[in-house]
Formats: C-alpha cells, sequence, structure tokens
C-alpha cells in the first residue's frame, strides 16, 4: 500500500499512523523490519516527512477473533429498551480481542442481553465507552442503533460526567483540586496514559472522600490504573473504581 504526504513536518512514525490504518506502535514495529520505505528507502521513525514523500507499507493480515456468548455472572444495574447499565468487576476485559477471545464483558453480555447495537461491528456490540481491565464499575450499554448514536453524540459533545473513586498512594496537597493539562499516550510506555503536549486536552476535578480520592474527569480524560502522571502530581493509583456516567451541564458544575 502507499501513501502520498501532503503536509511536511511530522515524524515518520506519526505520519503513518495519520496517513494510514496502522497504529503508531505498529507503524514504528514496520519501521524497525524494513516493512515501511519512503521514496523505496528505509528510514528511521525520527525522520520528518517532506511534502510529495511517498510512503509504502504493508497491511498486517487481521487474526480472526472466534467469539461466543457464555453464561458469566454480570451484574445488570439497569436496563430499558434502550439501554443497560452493568457493574464490570476488575479483571474483566471489555471486549474480545486476538489475546482474550473469551470471558470478556461481551461475552457476557451475548448471553444476558439479547437485543445490542451493532454499530461497534461484531466484536463490539452494545459497547460505546469501556473501562480498563483492572478498573472495576459501572458502563452503560446501548441496545440498539439509535441509543448508540445518542450516547456517542453525548461523549462527542463532552456531556457526559464520569465520576470515580481511586485509592491512591502519597499525600495530597490539597484536599481538593483540579488537573488540567493534555493527556496521551506515554512516549516512554506506550501502554501507559501520560501528561505531554501530544495529548488531548482534559479536565479533572478531585476530591478526598472517606479517605478515598473521588475523582470526576470528563473531555479525553482516560484514568487508568496506573494513572497519568507528571513532575509536580504523582500519584498511582492502587485502586479504582467507575462510579456513574451520566449527562450533565458542566458549565453548572
Amino acid at each position: 500500500m502507499e501513501v502520498r504526504v501532503e503536509v511536511a513536518g511530522a515524524r515518520l512514525d506519526k505520519a503513518v499512523s495519520e496517513l494510514t490504518e496502522l497504529s503508531r506502535g505498529l507503524a514504528n514495529e514496520q519501521i524497525k523490519e524494513g516493512k515501511i520505505l519512503v521514496n523505496g528507502q528505509v528510514k528511521k521513525a525520527k525522520y520528518t516527512v517532506k511534502e510529495g514523500d511517498v510512503i509504502s507499507y504493508e497491511v498486517p493480515q487481521v487474526e480472526e477473533v472466534i467469539y461466543e456468548a457464555e453464561d458469566i455472572p454480570l451484574e445488570i444495574v439497569y436496563q430499558d429498551v434502550d439501554v443497560a447499565v452493568v457493574n464490570k468487576p476488575q479483571g474483566m476485559v471489555v471486549h474480545p480481542s486476538a489475546g482474550h477471545t473469551s470471558g470478556t464483558l461481551v461475552n457476557a453480555l451475548m448471553y444476558h442481553i439479547k437485543d445490542l447495537s451493532g454499530i461497534n461491528g461484531e466484536l463490539r456490540p452494545g459497547i460505546v465507552h469501556r473501562i480498563d481491565k483492572d478498573t472495576s464499575g459501572l458502563l452503560m450499554v446501548a441496545k440498539n442503533d439509535a441509543a448508540h448514536v445518542a450516547l456517542a453524540d453525548e461523549l462527542k459533545a463532552q456531556k457526559s460526567l464520569r465520576k470515580y473513586w481511586a485509592i491512591v498512594h502519597g499525600n495530597l496537597p490539597n484536599d481538593r483540586g483540579v488537573i488540567e493539562a493534555p493527556i496521551g499516550r506515554s512516549d516512554k510506555d506506550r501502554k501507559k496514559q501520560a501528561v505531554t503536549a501530544k495529548g488531548k486536552p482534559a479536565l479533572t476535578r478531585f476530591f478526598m472522600s472517606w479517605n478515598a480520592l473521588e475523582i470526576i474527569a470528563w473531555s479525553s480524560c482516560n484514568w487508568r490504573q496506573d494513572g497519568p502522571t507528571k513532575s509536580g502530581f504523582t500519584w498511582p493509583i492502587l485502586a479504582i473504581r467507575s462510579l456513574v456516567m451520566k449527562s450533565m451541564d458542566l458549565a453548572g458544575l
């Protein structure tokens, strides 16, 4: 496959991730293996692309994932004709992947809820948003495509509130506060989120509650088990639970 660079200035690995279906991590792997060429030549990931450069790359074969409904205990907190709210336990992956073909939330949903939206494809029926494997808590599930679109639009318009309880290691300087900083994938560890200039804007309010940290997050902020970190506020998250996700008027908070 080939693509032509129209805007110069980006690193090769970033340009590949933006211009093709490859993730930046996969782009880096192919660059190191010499599978990505620029004008027929091997380049390093830090190469700065130029306007008119022709990038050739390989599309990896997709491993077929076979999955089915499984009778896995699942707490359904709320359900109507359009949506369901389920309590995902810690240690459960949300949807099937090459490394997790069974035991996921989707496997359980397929057994307990027969009508699920299909917008996200066969591997993610009903899934509008997700939380990490090691995070327990509430998730909204769409039971039809109209509900899926409505919930997704609320997320995109930043009208949804995400609230968590977290236990962190260390002493916070204040019992409440606001963290406003861009969050994205860490350059040092691609499996982690971090405060980075290349991240998306994120705003998080936190409150101390019964010696636990209560977190209200919206925008692109994605609290993970390891937690976003930055010199100046680094509190490793020992445990985290998603409490609720609901629509709200942000201006009224």
